[in-house]
């Protein structure tokens, strides 16, 4: 199906980094052990310290926009539940399976690093990893913020284990921190965030130069390479090339009228060809609630402590209130006419609450919020008609408004 979407110069570059960064996962060029983190780890300490990051998530995405079915149902015959993270299971499956993995899968990891800040599922797959692979695992343990504020107790306890962490790759990696080194990695993976909130930022332009759809595929350097001069070199070139499309009033969405928030993560198997269904009527999702958990800086100041204060400040280790408080404060921002709630299966943390906040969302703002259920990864969970008709009489509602 067609993408109905301008596509970006900067594409083909966002494919060689990312077909080069899991070559040299793959190939262990320049002989760095390799870590398999989650998306919430600390990463800036690993390149600090010449251990090479890897996302099993970021593989997974990848995995089930090329179709992942397989890898579940491996993962399936194992035992495990279909109710199960489908990362998860596409990551398992993929282990299981070994070199026939897309890809040729993910190789071997050397070290695990799981974080909790976006949800407990990954401590018990990444405790699933180190066993099938016999590699040890640190689990970094960031408390919930229910009132939305890190107190200093907290702020401790995830420093200290960060030291321990650092401790941890001195000993499992060989590998030593030089401060000067760490210094380097936070002002490389600070420029690379501010680039991306800017390239984010450009989308309050009527019409807006980006879509959702665009946002959820470039954002896979902020993720997977943060902290690196690639990073920014290839952010630099996407704010450029859509600071040019606001000057000449390109659209991302011809005819642009209505103007939407997305909330939660893509539906990867289906990403173009459930998002085609706005364009037809001149809807863009200008906004989401997903890419910006990768658009906070760490702080000046003792280097540990302001790592610890950025992953605790985790988008989904906040209070349902504090998510909605920010979703009405995207729609304002962006000027949105309406939001779109993914109620995603495989991702409970991130889906659960939402009627909640949808309602919130509403009351603050007035305008009108489409829930739908699906799943991120696993297409089998993805009711074609049952979601077309949803979509079709939310955009009708949108037109009755707007007439």
């Amino acid at each position: 199906m067609a993408r109905n979407y301008p596509r970006l110069e900067s594409g083909g570059e966002l494919t060689r980094l990312m077909i080069e960064h899991y070559g040299q996962a793959l190939g262990r060029q320049g002989g760095l052990p390799v870590a398999w983190v989650t998306s919430g780890a600390p990463v800036e300490l690993l390149r600090a310290m010449d251990v090479l990051p890897v996302y099993p998530e970021n593989y997974a995405a990848v995995c089930a926009s090329q179709g992942a079915v397989p890898l579940c149902e491996a993962a399936e015959r194992l035992g495990y539940s279909r109710d199960l993270c489908a990362y998860a299971r596409i990551s398992i499956g993929a282990a299981a399976i070994g070199d026939d993995a897309p890809f040729a899968g993910l190789g071997r990891p050397d070290l695990l690093v799981a974080c909790n800040n976006i949800c407990g599922t990954v401590v018990k797959w990444f405790q699933a990893l180190a066993q099938r692979f016999a590699v040890p695992l640190f689990i970094l343990d960031t408390p919930f913020l229910p009132d939305d504020t890190i107190n200093e107790h907290a702020l401790a306890y995830v420093a200290g284990q960060l030291e321990d962490l650092v401790r941890w790759l001195e000993r499992r990696a060989a590998r030593r921190l030089d401060r000067a080194r760490l210094a380097d990695v936070l002002a490389l993976s600070n420029e690379t965030v501010a680039l991306w909130r800017d390239i984010r930022g450009l989308c309050r332009a009527h019409p807006s130069p980006l879509s959702v759809p665009d946002l959820f595929v470039t954002m896979a350097p902020i993720v997977s390479l943060r902290g690196t001069p690639e990073a920014v070199a290839f952010y630099r070139m996407l704010h450029s090339e859509a600071e040019q499309r606001v000057r000449q009033g390109v659209s991302a969405v011809a005819g642009e009228r209505f103007r939407l928030l997305w909330d939660n993560i893509a539906i990867w198997p289906r990403i173009y060809h459930f998002f085609s269904q706005f364009p037809r009527r001149g809807a863009c999702f200008v906004a989401d609630t997903y890419t910006g958990a990768w658009d906070t800086e760490v702080e000046a100041g003792e280097p540990l402590e302001a790592l610890a204060r950025t992953y605790l400040g985790i988008f989904l280790n906040h209070s349902l209130a504090h998510r909605a408080e920010r979703m009405a404060q995207l729609i304002g921002e962006y000027a949105c006419d309406g939001f779109v709630m993914h109620a995603n299966r495989s991702c409970k943390p991130f889906s659960l609450g939402q009627p909640v906040a949808r309602r919130l969302v509403t009351d603050a703002t007035g305008v009108p919020g489409l829930l739908f259920e699906a799943d991120m990864a696993d297409p089998r969970a993805y009711a074609e008609e049952a979601i077309a008709a949803r979509v079709q009489a939310f955009l009708e509602a949108l037109d009755g408004r707007a007439s």
